[in-house]
């Protein structure tokens, strides 16, 4: 997430951790031993973040998440939740920041921050893919199965079709695009597989399935040359046309 975007989200947080405050100071009010924990509260959570700020994750997540033990039902507890999906995915917890997040949309599924919980997810999964060795190696990506590749993509787009107006939408859309071509990249191996292999039908399949899902994608014009083969060794002739006259009308010069 960029800085900007951090500072935005940072800022809706806060506010809405004030008016939960300025809430349980009124029904604190009068109590002074009452009052000592709500501003104790007010430090705990500025300490928490101040941590996540520095990089001291371990300190910022074990204060939200005490802090969350303490009001488990409260409006403060939801905006913590929202505080711990980010510092799980940014200590290099997916996992954590999955399920957080998940959590959080299933208890809160009219919430207004569900589109950032969304995204959180999204991008948890986004990165886990590819692993730095395998990045450093340069292997080729699309011989590996996307494993949390669909998720987030997934994910992804269900955040921006719920959320069109969404501030995470116009990011999401650009990692979509990558986890798209990255998808039907991995689709048309296993259909190229399936041709050198002589299983034409289970090539065809394949291949149709990667342009109907992955519309836009790079790699729809290998996934019609591959269907172009398979029909041509099925001796469907006027589909092998069809899908070469397609190649052709939308990516000229190609064969």
């Amino acid at each position: 997430m960029t800085h900007r975007k951090t500072q935005i989200v940072s800022a809706r947080i806060r506010a809405l951790l004030l008016a939960s405050l300025v809430a349980l100071l009124a029904a604190c009010a009068g109590n002074d031993e009452q009052f000592d924990e709500v501003r104790d509260l007010t430090a705990a959570y500025e300490d928490a973040r101040n941590a996540i700020g520095r990089g001291n994750f371990r300190r910022g997540i074990q204060i939200f998440e005490a802090i969350q033990a303490r009001y488990p039902f409260s409006e403060l507890s939801r905006q913590v939740q929202l505080e711990l999906m980010y510092a799980y995915y940014k200590s290099g917890q997916p996992e954590r920041a999955i399920d957080a997040s998940d959590t959080f949309v299933r208890e809160n599924p009219i919430h207004a921050q569900v589109d950032y919980a969304l995204y959180i997810k999204a991008l948890a999964y986004f990165e886990g893919d590819p692993g730095f060795l395998e990045r450093w190696f340069r292997r080729d990506m699309s011989k590996r199965p996307p494993e949390g590749v669909q998720q987030s993509y997934s994910t992804l787009r269900r955040l921006v079709e719920r959320y069109p107006a969404s501030q995470y939408a116009e990011d999401a859309h650009q990692r979509m695009v990558y986890l798209k071509n990255r998808l039907a990249d991995y689709e048309n191996h296993v259909a190229d597989y399936y041709l050198r292999r002589g299983a034409y039908v289970a090539a065809v399949r394949r291949a149709k399935a990667s342009l109907e899902e992955y519309n836009g994608a790079s790699g729809n014009a290998e996934s019609l040359r591959i269907l172009a083969k398979a029909y041509d060794e099925l001796g469907m002739d006027d589909l092998a046309a069809d899908a070469r006259r397609v190649l052709q009308q939308n990516f000229p010069g190609e064969s």
